[in-house]
């Protein structure tokens, strides 16, 4: 199944799919110091080893219909902006469909993560894909933590069984 919001678009975004050329455009996110952390990283890496496991792991998925994260693009002003996506993470054995987003450090606290993952919600829901969604976020992770409560999720398991038990899985079902 397609879970790609190519050519989709809000209010102020549209959705495309990530492209090789987007490399200098994403690396800024990996200035910032929790980053790696947040998305399960190596935060031994440097900035550009940082963005390279990003790029192979979202080709990897693309390639292997296991969903992705489109590019946000800023429709007035045709910026990049971030990233957002429907993704398949299994987790004890069982499939769950994620809203992922990550944006730019000088795009935070402008609502696109809320904007974007509002609309991969509403197309996952619309679309039949699945009756649950969830957002897999990192307990230090406020902002994100934010976006997934604006998003209509709660805290739904706060003991994941994973090796790193940092993380916290957010829910929300289509009845809800």
């Amino acid at each position: 199944m397609n879970y790609l919001l190519t050519g989709e678009e809000t209010e102020r975004l549209s959705f495309r799919l990530l492209e090789y050329e987007d490399y200098d455009s994403w690396l800024p996110l990996f200035e910032e110091s929790d980053v790696a952390k947040f998305l399960l990283l190596d935060p031994s890496l440097s900035q550009n080893e940082l963005c390279d496991k990003w790029f192979e792991k979202s080709m990897m998925r693309y390639e292997k219909k296991l969903g992705g994260m489109n590019v946000l693009i800023d429709k007035t002003s045709g910026k990049f902006i971030g990233q957002c996506g429907l993704l398949i993470q299994t987790i004890d054995e069982i499939d769950y469909l994620e809203v992922g987003y990550s944006i730019l450090p000088k795009q935070w606290g402008k609502g696109f993560a809320s904007e974007a993952a509002i609309k991969c919600k509403d197309f996952a829901f619309e679309n039949k894909f699945t009756n649950s969604l969830i957002s897999i976020i990192h307990k230090e992770n406020v902002g994100s933590r934010r976006v997934a409560i604006k998003n209509g999720m709660s805290l739904f398991n706060d003991n994941m069984k994973t090796p790193n038990t940092d993380f916290d899985m957010y829910k929300i079902t289509k009845e809800s």
